[in-house]
């Protein structure tokens, strides 16, 4: 039995909810760390090798689990939308990492943490859902949010800034055709992310291809590991306490990426990063208060694997 598995659902309630709080806090720690350890070997290997090497790792990790979930593959629901699924998250991870090579990692994860705010209007435009005014006033809020980071203007806007942007968007569009699969095993909807990365990295790797050392390997190695466990911990968390309780602490992730930006990168948030960001999660926050309120599906999710 995994040490995951121990922590049962058993315990008393407040046990199960201190213990979900505190393996969702582990799990944005460790995807934080996965995500500034992903921006430090950008810097001398290719997104590509990125993608490939690290879905290597997580896909190796994943295998014995994928083995004895093996026949849920075979009987997949609408795989068209779990193939438009895998490509968006391929598409959105790629452009995380390649946005992590030009900016700072906070402005990045910054631009992430407004993908409650786009699942929120997509789902009104999209899904034809009914969005009150006050969830549309915070998903304007929020906008301006996003706005005050991006600092828009021609000398500021730029094509990092835009790809980050970007994949958030994808994050967003994922995370609406996640909730309309529900009922697809966490398995398959994890293993099938990391396989695509794994399949769009391999396409990328050859091209600027720099032979990593033993080092360096241990380090995808790493990053891989590290993105299971982080997702095995999110998924204990919204078992053991309810997603109200322990998905507002997701907005962490900023803090993380603030204190590694700094310490490894050297990089200071700008004043407009910091009140964007501040502006953003509140009005992610409000949404989600809104949400539960009404007794809806929460809009905020799960971190990028």
């Amino acid at each position: 039995m995994s040490l995951l598995a121990k922590i049962s659902t058993t315990a008393d309630e407040r046990s199960a909810r201190l213990a979900g709080i505190g393996l969702m806090l582990l799990s944005i720690f460790m995807f934080s760390f996965g995500d500034a350890l992903g921006k430090f070997m950008v810097a001398t290997y290719s997104v590509g090798q990125l993608l490939w090497l690290r879905a290597c790792a997580a896909l190796i990790v994943l295998s014995p689990m994928i083995w004895r979930h093996r026949m849920e593959f075979v009987r997949l629901e609408r795989p068209l939308l779990q193939l438009l699924r895998v490509t968006l998250s391929t598409l959105e991870v790629a452009a995380f990492f390649l946005a992590t090579v030009y900016l700072p990692l906070a402005d990045v994860i910054t631009y992430y943490l407004a993908c409650p705010i786009f699942v929120t209007a997509l789902s009104a435009i999209v899904l034809r859902e009914r969005v009150g005014w006050r969830r549309w006033t915070a998903v304007l809020i929020g906008f301006c949010g996003v706005l005050i980071a991006l600092r828009p203007s021609s000398q500021t806007v730029s094509w990092p800034a835009i790809i980050a942007l970007g994949g958030s968007l994808s994050f967003a569009v994922l995370m609406l055709i996640t909730r309309s699969l529900r009922s697809t095993p966490d398995i398959v909807l994890a293993s099938s992310q990391f396989a695509g990365t794994f399949a769009l990295g391999a396409l990328m790797s050859p091209f600027g291809w720099v032979t990593p050392s033993i080092g360096s390997l241990g380090l995808f190695a790493a990053a891989g590991c590290i993105s299971v466990s982080a997702l095995l911990c999110v998924n204990r968390s919204l078992k053991l306490a309810p997603a109200s309780v322990v998905v507002p602490y997701q907005y962490s992730m900023i803090v993380w990426a603030v204190m590694f930006g700094f310490v490894v990168f050297g990089d200071v948030p700008s004043w407009a990063t910091i009140v964007g960001a501040s502006i953003i999660i509140g009005a992610g926050l409000y949404i989600f208060l809104r949400e539960r309120g009404l007794g809806r599906g929460e809009t905020v999710v799960s971190p990028p694997v």
